[in-house]
Formats: structure tokens, sequence, C-alpha cells
């Protein structure tokens, strides 16, 4: 009993001196507590609602493309401009797309009228760059308006014919989604906010994990503080719980910034769920991962010798997040109850179901944290190993 209350001692000291140090170093408070999870966020969401804007003009505002051929089908250029696309003059039109001067043009068949009269398909061809994403908007607006075109066109056929339009039509196929509003609009959210979240949760005691291991190593202050009766385990536990209290904390400043920034961009609101149960369950879901990155970030700067080399270390983990992001975006899959126990993809599945205001399961939840918080207690027990290394406190 005296041991384990003098365990308990050691590293409520140890916790206490860590907070103390890091509050006393305001760039790194500052940095940790101010401009990552602070500004960030915001910035996020200002590129954003810049985009949603973007987006938002190229569908309102008049579209003006060139058309070549436009004397083959006046009735067509006519009509088109009824419908927002005007006609412009362009030297050389698919010069002008490729130099990323328009967006798009029209080029209408030689033989339209010809085949027009006839009835069969007269040709209207939409020349654009499809590498340039800023170009989707006009072109899909293009094709709306010609289908239509052709559409209505083709109905006036058959009923000059003394056929009813409906005829062509034997089937009316209509679609019934189930989905939240909020995963209908989780477009961008769902794609980028699980990798920054993630980043913000496993990396967010970054810089005092680094000054608390490497730091204290560079300072030859860790030897002597290995040098009193304190328990290894005990120096390690207080600077884990240090570590995590901050990267907590650091993590909630980060959710408030997205809530209160999806309160001034009305288009990232509705995209994901931003009450204060979400915001709840962001922060369950990601404790895991504040857990994982103190620990991780702790046993590998606590081997380097100088700050400028755990430095190096740490920054490769910025990649880590990226994986599963990466892995989604390029070949979606089905919610498997193993991925709930691998760390990273786990935490983006769950991210991803708590923006979507989807369902979990106690199933999938004890998967979760059973994997996520026993991985970071192997890696506690590894830290605690590596500060038994009696060479631990030779800085050079």
């Amino acid at each position: 009993m005296g041991r384990r209350t003098a365990g308990l001692s050691a590293l409520l000291i140890v916790w206490k001196k860590e907070l103390t140090e890091f509050v006393r170093d305001r760039r790194t408070f500052a940095l940790t507590l101010l401009f990552g999870p602070l500004l960030a966020p915001l910035l996020f969401m200002g590129l954003t609602s810049l985009g949603e804007s973007k987006a938002r003009e190229q569908m309102e505002k008049p579209l003006q493309v060139a058309i070549v051929g436009a004397e083959h089908a006046p009735n067509l250029v006519t009509w088109l401009a009824g419908q927002g696309i005007e006609r412009k003059e362009v030297a050389d039109p698919e010069a002008a797309v490729r130099a990323q001067e328009d967006d798009a043009y029209l080029s209408i068949d030689g033989d339209f009228a010809e085949d027009w009269r006839a009835g069969k398909p007269a040709v209207v061809e939409i020349v654009h760059d499809s590498t340039r994403r800023d170009s989707g908007i006009p072109v899909r607006r293009l094709e709306r308006a010609l289908e239509l075109y052709g559409q209505q066109m083709g109905a006036l056929r058959l009923l000059a014919r003394g056929i009813n339009p409906s005829v062509a039509s034997p089937m009316a196929v209509s679609r019934k989604d189930i989905s939240t509003p909020e995963a209908r609009g989780a477009g961008l959210a769902a794609m980028m906010l699980p990798y920054l979240l993630i980043m913000f949760a496993f990396l967010g005691s970054m810089p005092l994990v680094v000054d608390a291991t490497a730091g204290e190593r560079e300072r030859q202050s860790l030897e002597p503080l290995l040098a009193t009766p304190a328990r290894r385990g005990a120096i390690v536990s207080g600077k884990f719980a240090a570590c995590c209290l901050v990267g907590m904390v650091a993590l909630l400043l980060t959710l408030l910034a997205f809530k209160v920034g999806a309160r001034f961009s009305p288009g990232i609101g509705g995209q994901m769920a931003v009450d204060w149960n979400a915001m709840a369950l962001l922060m369950l879901v990601l404790l895991p991962m504040v857990f994982l990155g103190a620990t991780l970030l702790t046993w590998i700067a606590s081997a380097a010798k100088s700050v400028k080399e755990a430095q190096s270390y740490t920054s490769v983990l910025v990649l880590l997040p990226m994986i599963p992001t990466m892995l989604l975006m390029i070949s979606p899959v089905k919610n498997q109850l193993w991925m709930f126990a691998v760390p990273f993809l786990a935490q983006n599945q769950m991210l991803l179901k708590v923006i979507r205001s989807e369902a979990i399961s106690a199933e999938q939840w004890t998967v979760y944290l059973l994997a996520g918080f026993g991985l970071a207690a192997l890696l506690w027990v590894a830290a605690v190993g590596r500060y038994r290394q009696e060479r631990l406190a030779v800085s050079s």
C-alpha cells in the first residue's frame, strides 16, 4: 500500500511539473492550445465556404460559351439563351479551353440541319478539359440543357405524328433516398474532416511530448529525475498523463472551433452534425487516438537525444492519418467489424458515422474502444521499458 501511494505521489509530482513547464513556455503553449486548434478549423471553414460561394456563383450566373457552327442550329442557340447559356465570340475556342481562359465550348456538326430534318440524331459536341475540376459545373449545365432540349424536341416530333410522347417512356423509374440529411450533404466534410480531426487528436500533444522527453534529455535534466527514488513507471505515467490532458484540451478546443465555424458557415453546418450530442460523440471517438498519439510519441521521442532529432522522427507520423483517407477515396469499402480494431481506419469509419448521423452499434463501440485503449496500453508498457534503460539518461 505504501509503494502504491508513493508511486501515485510521484506520478502527480511529475504531472504537475510537466504542466507547469508547459504553461511557462508561452510559445509552445500558444502553438499547442491556440494557433493549431483554433486557427486550422476556422481556416478549413473559410476555404470551404469560399468554394461553396464559387460553386453557387457558377450555378446562378449566366453561362457564356463559344458555339462553333451556331449557324447550323439557330433555334437551339436561341433556346439555350433562354436557359441562361449565352453565346460569345471567341477566335479560337479550343485554344481558349487549353489556356484555361474558358471552361468549355459547343461544337455543332455541319450536318446538324440535314440530320435534324431527316429525323436522325443531330450531333452537338461539348469540348472541355476533364482534368480541370472548376469546369465541372459549366459542363453539367450544358449537358442538362442539351438533354432537356432533346427531350422536348423528341416529344414534339411524336405529337406531330399523332403519337402520345408517353409511349416512348414505357417505364417510370423513381428513387427513394433513405439517407439522413447530414449524410446527403456530407460530401466535402466526409472527405476532409476525419483526416483533420484524427491528425489533431493524434498530434495535439506532440510539442509537450517532445519537450518532456527529448527536450529534457537535451537539457540534461532527465538524469536527475531518473536518479530519484520514484519508479520509472510513475515517471512515465506522470509525463503521459500531462500529455494526454493537454491533448484532450487541444482536441476540445478544436471541436469547439469547428462548431463555431459551422455556425457562421451555413453550408458546412448543413453538411455535418454539429450539435452538442455530436460534439460529445466526436470527443469520445477521438479519445483513444489522443492516448495512442501520446504513448506512441513518448516511445519514439524518448529514444531521441535532441529536440531536432525527435521532430524529424515525429514529422513522419503526420502521414499516418492520411492512409485511411486516401485508401477510402481510391477504393471505398463497406463497414466490417474488424475495421473498428485497425488504428486510424477505425477512427475514420467512426467519425464518418457521427458526421453522417448514423447509428453505431454496441458491438462496434466495444471493439473500437478495447482495440484503441489496448494498443495505447501496450505502447505505455513499451515506453516504460525504454525509460528503464540506463543509457536513456545520457544526452550524447
